[in-house]
């Protein structure tokens, strides 16, 4: 089943990745889902009548896809050759995107009363996530030497999530949601940390999007 999932989600990001406008023009329906305009959301598709009453535990994909905007110039906004990623780097800032992304949402479903499982369960909700259209302002590798960089932002990235009933494999729901890293309207130093930190944050306010709905239909909240 994880490997169906995983596959999944692949083809979800680059639905994603190849619908630029998809949030400007989108469809009322998508392979059997209807559009439900959520606040704080860009995208949510849910199945009619499907409820997430009654789940109690999440099972999250160990496989956290990542998938670059296909016009991100890693080298775009580094000044000199110090702070330049190789490809090991940039795969390296995947597998690392990929692991936090997994380790701040189990944190938050965990602190909002949900057990974050690894096996089949009736009342388990199997959470699949993508990460599409990634884009990095100022990646570096924190070696000592390298230029300082100043953007305005930390960059942006767009959530593709499917939630599935996890005995039957049944489709409830998809997400897709897009988030920039925080503006100031100033320029700023910006570098792997304060990426990090933008990162998180928004991995943060998609679990607790995801609790809080759960919360709502379990009359937890």
């Amino acid at each position: 089943m994880s490997t169906r999932l995983s596959l999944s989600v692949a083809l979800l990001l680059l639905f994603v990745a190849s619908s630029a406008v998809l949030a400007k023009d989108e469809s009322s329906t998508w392979e059997g889902l209807e559009l439900k305009p959520t606040q704080g959301l860009d995208l949510v598709y849910v199945r009619p009548e499907a409820t997430l009453k009654g789940y109690t535990q999440v099972a999250l994909d160990e496989r956290i896809e990542v998938a670059f905007d296909k016009n991100w110039d890693p080298n775009a906004d580094v000044r000199g050759t110090s702070g330049r990623p190789s490809a090991d780097d940039i795969q390296q800032i995947k597998n690392e995107m990929a692991s936090e992304f997994r380790k701040v949402f189990a944190e938050e479903l965990t602190k909002g009363g949900y057990a974050v499982v690894g096996k089949l369960g009736e009342h388990t909700l199997r959470v699949s996530a993508g990460l599409a259209e990634v884009h990095i302002n100022a990646p570096d590798r924190m070696q000592a030497g390298r230029s300082t960089t100043y953007t305005m932002e930390s960059g942006r990235m767009t959530l593709a999530m499917e939630l599935r009933d996890d005995p039957t494999g049944q489709l409830l729901a998809r997400i897709v949601d897009e988030k920039t890293g925080s503006n100031t309207g100033q320029l700023q130093v910006t570098n792997s940390v304060t990426n990090s930190a933008d990162f998180r944050r928004a991995v943060r306010s998609w679990a607790q999007r995801l609790v809080k709905a759960l919360d709502q239909v379990n009359r937890k909240a």
